[in-house]
Order: C-alpha cells, then structure tokens, then sequence
C-alpha cells in the first residue's frame, strides 16, 4: 500500500482461518485503500445459510473493519452460475493480487480445486466439482447437518489465478491436516495433490501448529 496506495487481497474460509481472520480485524491498516476478493462459494447456497463462505466473510471480517474499498463476493446461488463466473472474472480482470490468505484442504485441496486439480484452466474463476473427501470435511467442521446437504459443486478461484498473487499466506493448523500438509511440502508436484503446486511459488508462508505439522519429516519444512 506504502508503493501503490492500494492493495487487493483473497480471503479464505473455514475452520482454518478464524483465528487469522480475528488477528486481521484488529491490524493497523487503511482498510479504504484495500479491495477483496472472496476465495471461492458454495454453488446454489444461499448467503441466509450458515455454512455460507460469503456470510462467513460479512460476519467474521467486513462488518468488524472500517471503509473497506470493496468486498467482491461470490453470488453461488445466482440464477445463471456462468454468468457469476464470467462477472467474477471480468472483475478480477487487470488486477494484481498482493495477498491471497487461503489454507489447505484434509485431501490437499487448494480452494475448492479438489484431487485431481486442473492445472491449467486459464480462466481466474471456475466451477468444480466437490469430491467426497472435501466434502466429508465440510460435514466435520460442523458446517451442515449431514453429508447429502453438502454441495456438490462450487465456484472456486483455479490455481493459476492462485499462483499469480505476489504473496501467499497459508494458514493450516490442526493435526487433521497433518497429512495433507505433508503431502504439500513433502510429495512431487501433482494435480493429485494440489497445494503441492505451491513449492513453485517464490513467496508463499506456511503457519502450522504442533499438529499440522506433525507428519513432516525433521527439517522439511
């Protein structure tokens, strides 16, 4: 903000991010200068449920800051999703992502692009497919009442817009990530393992805890 005076940043959901999320709010930082971009939504949800990521995203950080520039959401249940998608990416269109704030899936996922991820979709905003994994998880952190409630599809940021953002911070804690947070720092780049894809980025920071990180061999990370 200090070299451009603005700044456009990507926030992520979920269990992993509340914590970041809070630490954020409270941060000395001229929120009329910053522009956001929501990582990505359910498809069909509505922002009254309360597994909704924009909801999330009003409750737990728009509403606790001050004169955001713009909170640019992602409508899942609008009534035409391509049309979303295709407004989605016209808006992020020309932009520069500083910051993308995001975390790592129990099946390794990055956003919603599930195993195996498509590595190349060129577009910045895609819709994709949940597999069971991903969705099991949204079932545990207590985000809907059964597994059949879960969404099966999403509109999700894809990787590469992911990989084009200047800085990447993860936040991953909780030992039921351990596994897929070994997968991403430890196995070879592959769409089988999608986080794995940001060994290849020259400035992404991973915050883990005890348990997160208990699976990684001494030294790896």
């Amino acid at each position: 903000m200090a070299a451009k005076g603005s700044a456009v940043v990507v926030l992520a959901t979920g269990a992993s991010q509340i914590a970041m999320l809070a630490e954020l709010t409270r941060a000395d930082i001229d929120w009329t200068k910053v522009t956001v971009f929501h990582l990505d939504e359910y498809a069909g949800l509505g922002i009254e449920h309360p597994a909704s990521f924009r909801r999330y995203l009003q409750e737990r950080f728009v509403d606790r800051v001050t004169g955001l520039k713009a909170f640019v959401a992602v409508d899942g249940d609008a009534d035409d999703i391509a049309a979303e998608v295709a407004r989605l990416n016209r808006r992020l269109a020309g932009e520069t992502v500083d910051v993308c704030f995001a975390g790592i899936g129990e099946n390794c996922h990055l956003a919603f692009n599930d195993p195996p991820a498509d590595f190349a979709a060129e577009d910045p905003y895609i819709v994709v497919e949940l597999d069971e994994a991903c969705r099991r998880q949204q079932l545990g952190e207590g985000w809907f009442p059964t597994l059949e409630d879960v969404p099966r599809r999403a509109v999700s940021m894809s990787v590469r817009q992911i990989m084009k953002a200047q800085t990447i911070v993860l936040s991953v804690p909780d030992e039921r990530k351990a596994e897929a947070v070994a997968q991403a720092v430890e196995a070879e780049v592959s769409p089988a393992f999608p986080a794995s894809i940001l060994q290849r980025h020259p400035a992404t920071t991973l915050h883990l805890d005890p348990g997160s990180a208990s699976r990684l061999k001494p030294g790896a990370a």
